[in-house]
């Protein structure tokens, strides 16, 4: 791709020079440009400005610009290129590079296991597009009014036809609501129940803490509930005295483990028994490789039982979109809260992914990705048991993540550094206990990445284990 060379050809460049100094100006000169480039404020390639114009600015002669340059392309930080204009020198980029490891800048890793980041270079742009083109041309004029705080009645009827054919739920349409992902969803419904008197949220332990300091800013107080291989331990559960629980039933985070039929008849019968709730984080059951499909716990009770639900495992997290199925008695706080918060979530796209789900296109994008990711699964599992065969992962039917306990020679700590240090990004389970550090382990993210790039990932782990254990 061809760079333009107007950025800076004629433009000004901020180089402070001092009269009052016995130092020469082009040596000042030199060296305010040497440090600009030396702090990364000028990236190689980036255009300079005319030695003419940049004379006339700085209120110099061309003759010192000139001679500047000069000693500046004589010692490798510029490039004087055919057509009379002058660059920074593309090996100026090693000179940054190496500016910024050793300052520590925290660079993001070359390879990263990152958690949460699904393949968004799939993201299916032609029939995302043939339905903004059905949707700008056919939406009526009043739909682009003010919404009801519950989102359009055309993608709560795509969704609830959806999750009822696929997931299993029993959602009506009237008591969907659409919000900006999980995050805006949870934090409403969270604020909703403070504010009706819920006191305290059970989670999963281990599990994301991000909804565990939103439920304090509410006003909850949390407390962790053990995770078993068949999920939530429910008899805990019944010991905590929490009024609602948050789980991940299909598959947990982060271990993985699928809640099994008693649990979540457990589940159903402490809601009902204690006239209390169940939220339902539906994260990513869309991805599923060896065993058949769970069916959501919703669709067992629905009026005890919030189920969350969003596109950013699914499509990409930037389209910011979810859904939620209430209990009939939170459809009205929980709407009022919505159009409170942010007047309702963009009706254009709303109704995109509406006609998206509507037309099959949502169904087909996931028919594509399963193989897809189910391939990067078994090249994380099989290079792993290579590599390094006492990291064992678990939680590998279903998702976009994989987690493996550590042995006791290793830490977290260690590795994760050892990794880092290798351009390699793995990550520990230390964030996600509650109550008290359990067993140490990691978390393997793999959705975005290549083959290749988790080959050489799981190699450059073997390495850093290897260094470990040498020292």
């Amino acid at each position: 791709m061809s760079r333009s060379r107007t950025n800076l050809g004629t433009g000004e460049l901020l180089v402070e020079l001092r009269r009052d100094l016995s130092v020469p100006l082009h040596q000042q000169l030199e060296s305010g440009i040497r440090d600009r480039i030396r702090q990364g404020l000028l990236r190689a390639g980036a255009v300079m400005p005319a030695t003419r114009a940049l004379a006339t600015d700085l209120g110099l002669s061309r003759g010192v610009v000139v001679e500047a340059y000069q000693q500046l392309v004589a010692e490798g930080y510029l490039v004087s290129r055919t057509g009379g204009y002058t660059q920074v020198a593309p090996a100026a980029a090693g000179i940054q590079v190496e500016q910024k490891s050793a300052a520590a800048t925290g660079e993001p890793p070359r390879i990263d296991f990152k958690y949460s980041k699904p393949d968004v270079s799939q993201f299916p742009r032609a029939a995302w597009l043939r339905s903004i083109r059905k949707v700008l041309n056919e939406t009526p004029n009043r739909s682009l009014a003010y919404l009801d705080g519950r989102g359009t009645a055309e993608l709560r009827e795509a969704l609830a036809d959806y999750l009822n054919r696929v997931r299993g739920t029993s959602a009506r349409p009237e008591n969907m609501l659409i919000c900006n992902g999980f995050a805006q969803g949870s934090r409403l419904l969270l604020q909703v129940l403070a504010a009706a008197g819920y006191r305290r949220l059970a989670v999963e332990d281990p599990s994301d803490n991000e909804v565990r300091d939103v439920a304090t800013k509410a006003g909850l107080e949390t407390v962790g509930v053990p995770v078993l291989e068949t999920g939530l331990e429910v008899e805990a559960l019944e010991r905590s005295g929490a009024d609602v629980v948050l789980v991940t039933a299909a598959h947990q985070f982060p271990t993985g483990a699928v809640a099994s039929a008693r649990t979540r008849a457990g589940l159903v019968a402490w809601a009902t028994k204690h006239d209390v709730l169940v939220i339902e984080d539906d994260y990513d059951a869309e991805y599923r490789y060896d065993r058949e499909p769970i069916g959501a716990i919703q669709g067992l009770a629905p009026e005890s039982v919030v189920y969350a639900g969003t596109a950013s495992k699914t499509l990409a997290p930037g389209l910011r979109l979810g859904w939620l199925i209430l209990p009939s008695r939170l459809v009205e706080p929980m709407s009022t809260a919505k159009v409170l918060d942010d007047r309702g979530s963009p009706v254009f796209d709303q109704l995109t992914f509406a006609d998206f789900v509507a037309r099959g296109e949502f169904d087909r994008h996931l028919r594509r990705m399963r193989p897809r990711y189910r391939r990067l699964r078994d090249t994380l599992v099989g290079r792993l048991t290579e590599r390094v065969p006492d990291l064992v992962p678990i939680g590998v039917s279903a998702g976009l993540h994989v987690m493996t306990w550590l042995p006791p020679d290793l830490t977290e700590a260690a590795v994760t550094n050892a990794a880092l240090e290798r351009g390699l990004g793995v990550y520990g389970l230390a964030p996600y206990w509650v109550e008290k550090a359990g067993p140490e382990g990691l978390v393997f993210g793999y959705g975005n990445l290549t083959e290749p790039a988790i080959v050489e990932g799981i190699d450059l782990l073997a390495d850093a284990l290897g260094s470990l254990r040498r020292q």
